[in-house]
């Protein structure tokens, strides 16, 4: 299969390249812009596969998307702007990516008759739930400007397949977590700032829970919809592991030896839903299980950071994300 894959260069996306390339005979087309978020270098040795093509450009590129979605069999659609504190700042870009973009590739998708195109999304677009979990046909209630812009792009995906029956799946996650993933998102953002001597911050009083999956699981999931997924259908990828940040914090704290001197409580984010929660029942008759233990992967994920220096050290520390700067107080030394 002759699979175009875009956003590869990216996080989650170099992941599924690697999985790819590495249980199949397929040929991969990687199109990604490079943003701050991509590197080649999340592809490393992949790069130089006889069987993987590299393309710079844009979604928001019309005549190229279509000429790219023409050669290949399937889209595997990752691209997207998906920091949430930077979707406070400049939601039109947002949109515009995230659903703009979408829609450009699922016209070229309808246009070449690709014989499955996977749209991947996010356990956010559900919203908080306060108990339960949420099944994939749950209603979308997103609080913030990237899991809205997700939530449309979810919809417009759905949209193809009811209008056009271009087969369309949709997958959502939960947190994402593991080697080479930019250190603003908050488990690289704490490793890196505790690998080098620095303090970190946590949010409100540390109560938000999220759910845990190894990116390795996240991307064998994807790939199992890829391939046995029915179109029209969406399918949750969760994780085993429920955390709340300060459960989370006392873990990263532990695997890079520092203390709880070196936290100290930020003011919460506008709209920080408290709590994430899904099933996974269809994925699972799929054959999909997180199958990453939480310590493993994040120990893993730590000792990435701290041997591979050079990746992250050079960029710009990103901030701590208060929403109104001071700092509140330190947390108590122990949970």
């Amino acid at each position: 299969m002759r699979l175009l894959v875009t956003g590869g260069a990216g996080f989650i996306g170099s992941h599924y390249v690697r999985h790819a390339l590495s249980t199949t005979s397929d040929r991969v087309t990687v199109l990604d812009a490079l943003t701050y978020a991509g590197s080649l270098d999340n592809l490393g040795p992949v790069l130089q596969s006889d069987r993987l093509q590299f393309v710079k450009g844009d979604i928001l590129d019309r005549d190229l998307v279509n000429s790219l979605v023409q050669a290949h069999d399937a889209v595997v659609h990752f691209a997207a702007e998906s920091h949430v504190d930077r979707s406070f700042l400049d939601s039109g870009h947002f949109l515009t990516v995230n659903v703009l973009g979408t829609q450009l590739l699922l016209d070229a998708a309808r246009r070449h008759r690709v014989a499955k195109f996977v749209h991947v999304s996010t356990d956010e677009v559900y919203g908080s739930l306060p108990a339960g979990a949420a099944a994939e046909d749950a209603p979308l209630r997103p609080t913030v400007p990237y899991a809205a812009s997700k939530a449309a792009s979810d919809l417009v995906a759905l949209s193809a397949y009811a209008t056009h029956r271009t087969p369309v799946c949709v997958t959502r996650s939960s947190n994402n977590y593991g080697p080479h993933q930019h250190p603003e998102k908050v488990i690289p953002r704490f490793a890196t700032r505790l690998l080098k001597g620095e303090r970190v911050g946590l949010h409100g009083r540390g109560q938000h829970i999220r759910n845990w999956v190894h990116v390795s699981d996240n991307v064998a999931g994807i790939d199992l919809v890829l391939r046995h997924g029915t179109p029209g259908e969406v399918y949750n990828l969760g994780g085993g592991t429920d955390l709340t940040g300060r459960q989370l914090t006392d873990h990263i704290l532990r695997a890079c030896g520092a203390g709880w001197d070196r936290v100290d409580y930020i003011p919460d984010r506008p709209s920080n839903d408290l709590r994430y929660a899904m099933t996974w029942g269809k994925a699972a008759r799929l054959g999909y299980a997180p199958r990453r233990a939480f310590e493993d992967g994040l120990a893993e994920t730590i000792d990435w950071y701290r041997v591979n220096a050079h990746r992250w050290a050079p960029l710009k520390p990103p901030a701590e994300p208060a929403v109104a700067g001071a700092l509140t107080h330190r947390p108590p030394a122990s949970t």
